[in-house]
C-alpha cells in the first residue's frame, strides 16, 4: 500500500464516505445488491481532505499518465464534475462535462464545453465499479469524433488479492487505461487496523467482491 492510497483510504473512512449496511443492503444503478456503499461526493465538504485528494489526482495525471497523453479533461454527470473541474484547473487543461444521455431540451447536447474531433480525453470520476457507466460516457465522446484514452478515479471497486479488476478489464477492451488512487485492499487494511470495520463487516465486503453479481441472492435479499 502506497502512502497516497493509505491516506485516501483513511479519508474515505474518517469522513464516513463508506457505509456498511445494517438492516438493508444498498442497490447500485446496475441493479447489483451490495453490503457497502461509497459516496465520494461527501468528500467535497471536507476542505483539507478534498485538497489532498485533488492534488493526488492532479499528480497522477502529470506524473503517471503524462500531460502529453491527453488534451481535454472530462467530468461525468454528476459526481465526476467537481473533481474534473479541480484537476483541470491545477493541470491547466480544458474541461468538458458529459451527461449520461443527451438533454431533452434546448440543443439536446450530451457534452457541455468544446470538444473538437480528434482530441484525446481523460475522464475524471469519483469511483468505478464495473466500468459500464464510463463506457456510456465514451459513446458521447466518440460521437463528437474524439476518444477517451484514460480514466482517472478516486476509488476502484477492485482487489488485487482477490484478482477482481472488472472495471479495469472492461475499459481495457475499449483501449482506455484506468488509473486510481485506492481500491478495496487499501480500505480493508486500513479499516481493520484502525477499527473502522468489524471482522464480520470486512468478510461481508470480501464475499461481495468475490461474487458481486450473486451476493444479494446468496444473502437472501432477492
Amino acid at each position: 500500500m502506497s502512502e497516497v492510497s493509505h491516506r485516501v483510504a483513511e479519508i474515505l473512512l474518517s469522513t464516513e464516505s463508506i457505509a456498511v449496511y445494517k438492516d438493508k443492503p444498498f442497490v447500485f444503478v446496475s441493479g447489483r445488491i451490495s453490503p457497502v456503499y461509497i459516496d465520494c461526493r461527501k468528500l467535497l465538504s471536507f476542505a483539507a481532505d478534498r485538497e489532498f485528494i485533488v492534488n493526488a489526482l492532479a499528480n497522477e495525471a502529470q506524473v503517471n499518465i503524462g500531460l502529453d497523453k491527453f488534451d481535454v479533461v472530462a467530468g461525468g454527470e454528476t459526481a465526476g464534475i467537481p473533481y474534473a473541474s479541480f484537476v483541470s484547473h491545477l493541470i491547466k487543461k480544458p474541461m468538458i462535462y458529459i451527461r449520461k444521455q443527451p438533454k431533452g431540451y434546448g440543443g439536446t447536447k450530451q457534452i457541455e464545453g468544446i470538444l473538437e474531433p480528434g482530441k484525446r480525453v481523460m475522464l475524471v470520476e469519483d469511483l468505478i465499479t464495473d466500468g459500464l457507466s464510463k463506457l456510456r460516457f465514451n459513446i458521447g465522446i466518440r460521437g463528437a469524433g474524439a476518444r477517451m484514452t484514460h480514466c482517472l478515479c478516486v476509488f476502484d471497486y477492485a482487489s488485487d488479492r482477490l484478482n477482481q479488476h472488472e472495471g479495469k478489464l472492461n475499459l481495457a477492451k475499449n483501449d482506455i487505461a484506468l488509473h486510481v488512487l485506492a481500491n478495496w485492499d487499501d480500505v480493508l487494511d486500513t479499516g481493520l487496523s484502525k477499527s473502522y470495520f468489524s471482522e464480520e463487516s470486512s468478510q461481508q465486503i470480501i464475499d461481495f467482491l468475490q461474487d458481486p453479481e450473486n451476493w444479494g441472492r446468496k444473502m437472501g435479499f432477492v
